[in-house]
């Protein structure tokens, strides 16, 4: 079955952090589905640029680490300029490789907050003048649920993600007094390849049949199509909020 049509998408220009494989991939996907200009980054260079070439049409990939601070803003300026503007910044690009607490090093540590949440940050920075400027826009960051139901394989990634609606919160007033709204997007257990072949064993299955409340595993397109929402004019009123996609496990 077709998911829903957003009419007023298909002028709108986009940028993804992240976007080469998992989450980021399928909403690279949908918003190109929607005839969006899609830009989006991601340091996994083979994957971005066959996805761009898959999709064609106006979806263009940039390869760069987003914990790189100036090429990122120098990537999204360029995006910017070259577009004429941004109506939609997603944030979703993040590192939620299993660490233990004693493991963690102040390298790891550093790391781990700079592409789950910092990464956010600058890219907001980059893009919110020119989206203030405009007087409309959309960002989505995201967060997860993970620290909400207390994962312990990965505490500089649950710190991280628990932030993320921070970030959100502190930057609804400036953004939505000039017209741009800010949600965070936090997933439940998304079934994305790579989850699939380094985490779902059997008994991690069998924990998730007890914890999800909905029977089935969340998709990537089922975080893509939230997003789709949040991008449209249909959530022109919602801001500030932090949505969850995990089928009832919090």
């Amino acid at each position: 079955m077709a998911g829903a049509v957003y009419r007023e998408l298909g002028a709108a220009r986009v940028f993804i952090t992240g976007g080469a494989t998992g989450i980021g991939a399928a909403m690279v996907a949908a918003f190109a589905g929607q005839g969006a200009a899609v830009d989006f980054i991601d340091r996994d260079r083979a994957a971005g640029e066959a996805l761009a070439r898959g999709l064609g049409g106006r979806v263009r990939f940039h390869a760069g680490d987003v914990t790189d601070t100036e090429a990122l803003q120098g990537t999204i300026a360029g995006v910017i300029a070259a577009g004429g503007g941004l109506d939609v910044l997603v944030a979703n690009a993040a590192d939620d490789r299993r660490h233990a607490a004693a493991e963690v090093t102040p390298a790891l540590w550093a790391e781990r907050l700079a592409v789950n949440v910092g990464h956010a940050f600058f890219a907001v920075q980059a893009a919110m003048g020119p989206m203030m400027a405009a007087g409309r826009g959309s960002v989505i960051l995201f967060g997860s649920i993970s620290w909400r139901v207390k994962m312990a394989e990965m505490p500089a990634y649950t710190t991280a993600k628990a932030a993320v609606h921070g970030l959100t919160r502190s930057l609804v007033v400036p953004l939505g007094r000039a017209g741009v709204r800010i949600n965070t997007i936090a997933p439940g257990w998304v079934m994305t390849d790579r989850q699939r072949a380094d985490y779902f064993t059997p008994a991690a299955a069998a924990r998730l049949a007890q914890d999800q409340i909905l029977p089935g595993l969340i998709a990537p397109a089922d975080v893509a199509d939230l997003a789709l929402f949040l991008a449209s004019d249909g959530a022109r009123m919602v801001t500030g909020q932090e949505i969850t996609v995990d089928g009832g496990w919090t």
